[in-house]
């Protein structure tokens, strides 16, 4: 079977590891599916992974939602479990993506991660143990990597962001986003991710106190993107918003291309 990455890729491009995150319902998953679609004009090796329990990007991208890799618990249990509640660090996963990826009509590769349980930090249950040993074996690949993250911040005690270059944090025209990034810049910090990035979402009027409390908490804005009612029409509808969302994705084609060329 032919291998979909391979390590030790020198590209910028095709080494970046990119992770989305913000409040719920500022349009982190439209943003990161968008930009993965944008991101698949320039190379043929990105995966995007749904890390949201609400599983929404397969939508975004054009696609059925395929079976989240936490439903295989057989597959799990044989990968990680060593018995008497032990599991392995590191199983076998490098034949993950070829396996459960599905190709997008936008020639994005997708992994539907599913949802976790629920204990804390210190949650080690089969999926977790599993889905973390996939990441980290992602995350060394050559792959260009798009990772939406569920809404707000508690995904990132867990530490499934460790690895990433960039986390862009998408808030909209509002102080509960900014607070939400805020409160992401430091967890990012804490699990060594030094680059944090705003991205504001749906703008419509102004807009100058959000950047100027962006500005104030020191976290770089990288584009802003207009409020598109061909967005909304594409939810509706249920066409993926790439086909149609010209102002976003003009906006969001220009945050591609200052990612690339600032390498962030």
């Amino acid at each position: 079977m032919r291998r979909y990455f391979e390590l030790g890729s020198t590209s910028v491009l095709n080494s970046k590891k990119i992770a989305v995150s913000g409040k719920g319902g500022v349009g982190k998953t439209t943003f990161a599916g968008l930009l993965s679609c944008l991101l698949a004009e320039d190379s043929d090796r990105v995966v995007a992974i749904d890390a949201d329990p609400d599983m929404n990007l397969a939508s975004v991208l054009g696609s059925e939602t395929p079976p989240p890799l936490t439903s295989y618990k057989d597959l799990i249990e044989e990968r990680v479990s060593m018995g008497n509640g032990l599991f392995r660090y590191n199983p076998k996963v490098d034949d993950i993506l070829d396996r459960f990826g599905i190709i997008t009509p936008c020639g994005v590769r997708l992994l539907v991660m599913g949802t976790l349980e629920k204990g804390g930090t210190g949650c080690m249950c089969p999926a977790s143990s599993f889905l973390r040993a996939l990441l980290r074996y992602l995350l060394k690949t050559d792959m260009l990597i798009v990772m939406d993250m569920e809404a707000g911040i508690e995904h990132l005690g867990r530490g499934t962001a460790r690895g990433f270059d960039v986390m862009i944090v998408v808030v909209e025209n509002g102080l509960k986003a900014v607070q939400t990034a805020e409160r992401i810049k430091k967890l990012s910090r804490d699990i060594g991710i030094e680059n944090v990035v705003a991205v504001l979402n749906k703008m419509k009027g102004e807009c100058d106190k959000v950047v100027n409390l962006l500005e104030e908490l020191n976290i770089p804005l990288l584009g802003m993107i207009p409020f598109d009612e061909e967005v909304v029409r594409a939810e509706i509808e249920g066409i993926p918003p790439y086909e149609v969302a010209k102002d976003a994705l003009k906006a969001i084609r220009d945050i591609k291309n200052k990612l690339i060329s600032e390498n962030l």
